[in-house]
C-alpha cells in the first residue's frame, strides 16, 4: 500500500486539510507496506480456514429465506474508488421494497439466520475477498456509500488516503448510531449532520496517530468486543448498514 504522489491524487482530495494528513502518512510508508502485506497474507489464511464455515453459512441462508447468499453494494474506498463490498445477506430479499432504507434494532426484515450472523459479525466474513483484492484493509474507515461521501468536508476527504476497513476505532468507540437513527425523523439528515462528524473524529485521529502496531491492537480489541458481546461494538458496527439498506 504505497501512497500516490500528491499531484496524482484526485482533484477533490487536493486541499490543505488533506495535505496535513498526507504529510503524516508519507513518513510512514514502511508501515503502510507492512500493513498491506499483513492484510493480504492473513486474509488468504483466514479465507482458507473459514471456508467450511463459509459454505455452511451459505447453505443456512438459502434454506432460511429466498434470495442470493451474498449482499453486494457499491461503496467508496481509497482515492474515491468505487468498489462492491461483499457480505452475507442478513435480510429478506428485496428488503428495500418493503420498508425504509434504514435498518433499526429488531427490524422485522432481518432473517433468523441474519440475526445470528449480525450478532457475531459473521456476515462480514466475505469482506476477506475485498481485502485480498485490495479494496479494503482489516483496519480503516468503514466504507461509505456514494451519497454520504458526497457530503464529506475537506478534512473528511483525508480518510480516503487509505483503503476502507472492516473495523476501526470509530466502530469500537461510537455507540449512539443505532439510537439516533431509530428515533430520527430524517435518518439521512441525522446521519450526515450528527453521526458522521462524530465517527470521522475517531477516523481522522487514527490517521494522525497511525501505526501498524495500533492497527493490530484495534483488530484484537474488535475480536474481544465481539466475544464479550460489547454493547459499544454492537451499537455501531452492527448498524453500519443503517445508513444504507443491507439485504
Amino acid at each position: 500500500m504505497i501512497l500516490k504522489k500528491w499531484d496524482d491524487l484526485p482533484q477533490e482530495m487536493k486541499n490543505e486539510e488533506v495535505k496535513r494528513y498526507y504529510d503524516i502518512l508519507r513518513t510512514k510508508k514502511a508501515s503502510l507496506v507492512a500493513k498491506r502485506i499483513f492484510d493480504f497474507i492473513i486474509a488468504i489464511i483466514m479465507l482458507i480456514v473459514l471456508l467450511p464455515a463459509f459454505i455452511l453459512i451459505a447453505i443456512a441462508i438459502k434454506i432460511d429465506s429466498e434470495g442470493p447468499v451474498m449482499f453486494r453494494q457499491v461503496r467508496i474506498t481509497q482515492y474515491g474508488k468505487e468498489f462492491r463490498i461483499y457480505k452475507f445477506r442478513t435480510m429478506i430479499n428485496n428488503a428495500d421494497k418493503v420498508g425504509t432504507q434504514v435498518t433499526t434494532k429488531d427490524d422485522v426484515r432481518i432473517t433468523r439466520v441474519g440475526k445470528l450472523l449480525r450478532k457475531f459479525r459473521l456476515d462480514e466474513i466475505p469482506q476477506l475477498i475485498n481485502i485480498i483484492i485490495g479494496d479494503m484493509a482489516f483496519v480503516g474507515t468503514r466504507p461509505e456509500v456514494i451519497k454520504y461521501v458526497d457530503k464529506y468536508t475537506d478534512e473528511m476527504m483525508a480518510t480516503l488516503l487509505l483503503p476502507a476497513g472492516v473495523t476501526s476505532e470509530a466502530s469500537i468507540q461510537y455507540k449512539d448510531e443505532e439510537l439516533l437513527l431509530a428515533t430520527a425523523k430524517d435518518a439521512d439528515d441525522t446521519y450526515v449532520k450528527e453521526i458522521l462528524p462524530q465517527k470521522m473524529k475517531y477516523n481522522l485521529i487514527s490517521i494522525e496517530k497511525y501505526s501498524f502496531l495500533k492497527d493490530i491492537k484495534t483488530m484484537f480489541r474488535t475480536v474481544g468486543a465481539v466475544i464479550r458481546k460489547d454493547n459499544r461494538l454492537e451499537n455501531n458496527i452492527n448498524n453500519e448498514e443503517s445508513k444504507e439498506i443491507n439485504y
